[in-house]
């Protein structure tokens, strides 16, 4: 048996981007937070170029120089803050230090000489947007145009480099695209409809814009919109699935992209036509079940990299040419190769696709694992429900879910209604007063549980973060024979005070999905497990961040309360030094020390 520590120490290499001289500078988390790195071919070794003790959160190579800007919190407040790094010195130069403020990376100029970035440093609930010099100190940027108010995001440059390329968030499923010229800050609104997904957008050959949207279909395609009227066209259809991310390299036409097909990604290779319209697919290579986080095409076109993983291959970067033109291709060759701290890969385990009825005849979709010689009737379950509320669960690489199936347990991962994946109808099932229908939808996978012979009904777990948090809390309180245990990370236990103190730019593409503060107390106050506290009776684990600027951990200190006033065993862990996600490595091993120690108190 191995403990926790041995799975969470196992490395995670991503973010790759390719520098002009053909070199990949990525993040890796061998120090036990991401840092920056770099290798610069395939001949020479993999060099670590910083050493912070704080997280850094992206990392993106210049298109013309040797350096690459990095962005770096503290504490996990998400309060990014921008550096540039020079790979032929080793020196480090500050572009912002606002730490009161959000910096967002926006991109490099296409000359190198400029970045641009948008943040909420004029009011802490506008992100507005700048353009920098890459060698100008931090109070050097240049207001480019006041925001409206909310999470606005740069997406690029125009190929002649002066205008920028926006987006901004109505909700999860809805965003603006704006261009705005540099010179004088003017802003043209490309949408045509303020209820569609736009996503990924960058401009591409001949000045076009390329993006992902469902602007014609349910599901997301990659789509080329007129810069100057916003009119839509089809490039790449996914089929049934969605095309969830690309790259493209402006000069070559050379584009890579990939389809979410329940979970697991497919990779494609090809040319843009001359007008831009098609794609011409050149390769598809192969991949054995992985999930492909993201994919960068080289300067120039002639390579492409993929950050990847799957259930028994740790998040690592592989590299392939996209030149195969006989429409086969031999799989990308490790570039970043991470290896699983001599835990023998037999040892992980891969989860069964599975679908289940809920309540309203409808499937939902799910990856259901066994542990080795599960016993029938004695293996315990923890349904694992994930955040969003439109994230989707896909079967990448698991740590702490395969420590669990080490110590017995079965992993039970649901894409409830309101999950991303499967369709843009299917994402906004569970919109506003229709919350509750995704705990309904828990409650018909504990019913399947039941019927599978390995399964002891008798003790299942309720376990989520983030938006999950909140779905763990309304299970156990809406549901309460159902579970013997729950764990919950950073969960929302009141709708209403999570969206009076959630960061300013968030409240309002929250409320899309949740209700209004306005106009929808009602809704909040009756999907908020705050109010139904008095049903849960099982032992309760909590995690939170003092940091955390998303939910706050108020959220965990009034459930907590409520519990302990009524006796009801509950543990809290809060980091002072963590905000909504724990990325420092010992105090995620910390965390799951103590959780595993609490499931073997309550449940095994």
């Amino acid at each position: 048996m191995f403990p926790v520590s041995r799975f969470l120490s196992i490395d995670a290499a991503t973010t790759p981007s390719f520098t002009p001289n053909g070199g990949l500078v990525y993040l890796r988390d061998t120090t036990g937070t991401p840092q920056a790195w770099y290798r610069a071919d395939a001949a020479s070794d993999p060099q670590r170029l910083t050493a912070e003790s704080e997280r850094f959160s992206t990392v993106v190579a210049s298109p013309t120089s040797e350096e690459f800007v990095f962005g770096m919190d503290a504490g996990s407040d998400e309060r990014d803050q921008l550096f540039r790094y020079n790979l032929d010195t080793g020196e480090q130069h500050t572009l912002t230090d606002d730490l009161s403020s959000i910096h967002l990376w926006g991109g490099w100029s296409p000359d190198g000489d400029r970045i641009a970035f948008t943040a909420n440093r004029r009011d802490p609930q506008t992100f507005d947007v700048y353009v920098q010099e890459r060698l100008g100190d931090p109070d050097s940027a240049t207001l480019v145009r006041e925001g409206d108010g909310g999470f606005l995001s740069i997406e690029g440059w125009s190929p002649d480099g002066n205008r920028l390329l926006a987006t901004k968030a109505r909700s999860s499923n809805a965003q603006d695209v704006f261009v705005i010229s540099i010179a004088d800050g003017t802003q043209t609104k490309l949408n045509r409809d303020d209820t569609t997904r736009y996503e990924s957008a960058m401009f591409g050959p001949n000045g076009a814009i390329y993006c992902l949207t469902d602007e014609p279909s349910d599901t997301l395609v990659l789509a080329r919109m007129d810069p100057d009227t916003g009119q839509v066209a089809t490039v790449v259809d996914g089929g049934d699935w969605n095309v969830d991310g690309f790259d493209l390299d402006r000069s070559t036409g050379t584009i890579a992209y990939t389809r979410n097909v329940d979970g697991y990604s497919t990779l494609h290779l090809g040319r843009l036509s001359g007008d831009g319209t098609t794609v011409a697919v050149t390769a598809e290579p192969a991949l054995e079940e992985a999930v492909i986080e993201s994919v960068t095409v080289s300067n120039g076109g002639e390579r492409y990299a993929i950050a990847h993983s799957s259930r028994s291959t740790p998040h690592n970067i592989a590299v392939g040419p996209t030149d195969a033109d006989d429409g086969e291709s031999e799989r990308p060759k490790p570039y970043v190769p991470v290896g699983t701290l001599g835990i023998p890969e037999e040892r992980f385990r891969s989860p069964e696709t599975i679908r289940y009825e809920t309540f309203d005849g409808r499937d939902i979709s799910a990856y259901w694992t066994l542990p080795a010689d599960a016993s029938t009737g004695e293996t315990p379950v923890i349904v694992d429900i994930h955040g969003g509320p439109h994230h989707q669960r896909r079967p990448w690489f698991y740590p702490i879910g395969q420590y669990f199936l080490q110590q017995g347990y079965a992993i039970f991962e649901p894409n409830v209604r309101g999950s991303s994946g499967y369709g843009t109808a299917y994402t906004r099932l569970d919109d506003v007063d229709r919350r509750l229908d995704s705990v309904r939808d828990i409650r018909a996978a504990v019913e399947w549980l039941a019927e599978q012979p390995a399964v002891d009904s008798d003790r299942i777990v309720a376990y989520g973060r983030s938006y999950g948090g909140f779905m763990v809390l309304s299970a156990i309180s809406r549901y309460p024979d159902l579970w013997r245990a729950a764990v919950e990370f950073v969960g929302i236990a009141d709708f209403e005070t999570f969206l009076e103190n959630t960061g300013e730019w968030r409240r309002s593409h929250r409320e899309a999905e949740y209700g209004s503060l306005d106009t929808d107390r009602d809704v909040l106050q009756e999907i908020s497990p705050i109010h139904d506290v008095a049903a849960i009776d099982c032992p309760l684990f909590i995690q939170h961040g003092a940091n955390d600027p998303r939910v706050p951990v108020g959220e965990t200190e009034q459930i907590a309360e409520a519990l302990r006033s009524r006796d009801v065993p509950v543990e809290t862990l809060i980091f002072e030094d963590e905000g909504h996600h724990t990325t420092d490595r010992s105090n995620l091993i910390e965390e799951f020390e103590q959780v595993a120690g609490f499931l073997d108190r309550h449940v095994q």
